[in-house]
C-alpha cells in the first residue's frame, strides 16, 4: 500500500497561512460552524472525515503487520493525529474534537482490546520512564 502524503496535516484551503485573528475575521461563519461540530471544509480545504479517511488505513495497515507485542510508531500532525485516533475508537466525528488537542513534542498512546482500540494516553508530554544514557 502505498502512504506517500496520507499523514499530512489537513489541507485548509484558503486559511493556510492565516493567524487565528485572520480566520475569525475573514471567515468568522464557517470557523463557527467548524467549532459547533459542523463538517466544515474549512477555508474550501479538506473535511476532517477526508483526513481520517487517508490516514486511519495506513495506521491499521502497518499495526496488521506488527509482530506479537510490536509497537508502531507514527507521527504526524495534531489534526491528523486526532481525526485518525477518532477514527480508530468508532467516535462520531462531531466528537472527535473532544479529544482535544495534540500539543508540539507531544504523543498519544493506543491499544487494542477485546473490544477494538482503545486510548491508553494522550497529548502526553512527559516520558513514562527516565531515559538513561550510555554515560549513567
Amino acid at each position: 500500500m502505498t502512504h506517500t502524503g496520507a499523514l499530512r496535516e489537513t489541507y485548509a484551503g484558503e486559511w493556510q497561512g492565516l493567524t487565528h485573528e485572520e480566520i475569525v475575521e475573514k471567515y468568522g461563519e464557517q470557523y463557527a460552524a467548524w467549532k459547533r461540530g459542523e463538517p466544515v471544509r474549512r477555508g474550501g480545504g479538506e473535511l476532517e472525515t477526508e483526513v481520517a479517511d487517508r490516514a486511519a488505513p495506513v495506521v491499521l495497515d502497518h499495526s496488521d503487520r506488527l509482530p506479537v507485542n510490536g509497537t508502531l510508531v507514527v507521527v504526524s500532525h495534531g489534526g491528523t493525529i486526532r481525526t485518525t485516533i477518532g477514527r480508530l475508537l468508532g467516535l462520531e466525528a462531531r466528537s472527535w474534537e473532544s479529544l482535544g488537542g495534540l500539543s508540539n513534542c507531544c504523543w498519544s498512546v493506543l491499544g487494542e482490546g477485546a473490544r477494538g482500540w482503545r486510548l491508553l494516553e494522550h497529548n502526553a508530554g512527559t516520558l513514562p520512564e527516565p531515559v538513561l544514557g550510555d554515560d549513567d
